[in-house]
């Protein structure tokens, strides 16, 4: 196993229609066809294991702000079950805004399900991670001893659409400090390089002993200066690799990760140990 990724999302039918009002506008911006992005069960499960990768695969549920259709949690797990030798475990989704029935839906999906840990995406959800009527969900999964994880920086998901009603501002990771400085045990993963606000997520970084950072959704070969400084020097310890796959391919990812002059030992660390340790793998 060459590397851990730790964000991947699921490019069946089934895992991409919640983004079906979103491709069209994001297949113009990016030029691509967002329709060669589907793929079979198996075809998704061969991709992972012939890039050598064992993928943590994602949930999506922002039916309050938004009303499309979940993935459900128990989906997830019965992908990661059939597929043993691709998946390596599942993050819930669960809706910040569903209250009570959000807790109920964390219990189960750890306890239950056996998932790894919750992801949430603030843009698309529509909530700051530092508005405290969300503590009661922090403070569950640092009782049950398990990561949450927040998009951060900027999102393709409602780009280039006149009435996506995305606010980039949920995604500024300043938020997270909050949660990291008020729940010291809780362990928290910042998704994907976190621009405009880049400088803002390395502060976080250094400051808080509770907060990771993995670095999917992006060419290595554009990280700033100062993000690539510090994932080769006294940061090395907090970087995971994630994919973002299939808006990523896994061949593309390691050639530019491989051409960035990294020190052998700093990717070991960044593909593979990083994520073993932070997440108990």
């Amino acid at each position: 196993m060459k590397a851990i990724d730790v964000h991947c999302h699921i490019p069946t039918r089934t895992g991409l229609k919640p983004f079906d009002p979103y491709f069209k506008a994001m297949g113009d911006y990016y030029k691509y066809d967002y329709r060669s992005m589907v793929h079979t069960e198996e075809e998704f499960a061969e991709v992972v294991k012939a890039s050598n990768v064992k993928a943590i695969i994602l949930g999506f549920d922002a039916e309050t702000a938004t009303g499309l259709e979940r993935i459900p949690n128990d989906y997830v797990v019965d992908l990661v079950k059939r597929f043993p030798e691709s998946f390596v475990g599942g993050f819930a989704s669960v809706d910040p805004w569903k209250g009570r029935a959000a807790l109920q839906e964390i219990e189960r999906a750890m306890k239950e399900l056996g998932m790894l840990g919750v992801k949430f995406h603030p843009p698309v959800q529509q909530f700051f991670a530092n508005d405290r009527r969300f503590y009661p969900v922090y403070d569950l999964c640092s009782e049950l001893g398990v990561p949450v994880q927040f998009h951060t920086g900027t999102t393709g998901v409602g780009i280039n659409m006149k009435e996506s009603r995305i606010h980039l501002k949920y995604g500024q990771p300043l938020h997270l400090d909050d949660v990291a400085a008020d729940f010291p045990n809780l362990t928290i993963i910042a998704s994907h390089p976190s621009w405009p606000w880049q400088d803002e997520m390395l502060m976080i970084l250094l400051h808080k002993e509770n907060v990771f950072n993995e670095l999917s959704g992006w060419n290595p070969k554009y990280f700033t200066p100062a993000l690539k400084k510090e994932i080769n020097g006294r940061l090395q310890d907090k970087f995971m690799f994630g994919s973002d796959y299939p808006a990523l391919q896994f061949n593309q990812l390691f050639e530019a990760w491989e051409t960035e002059q990294y020190k052998p030992e700093v990717l070991e660390k960044v593909f593979l140990k990083n994520a073993q340790r932070i997440l108990h793998l």
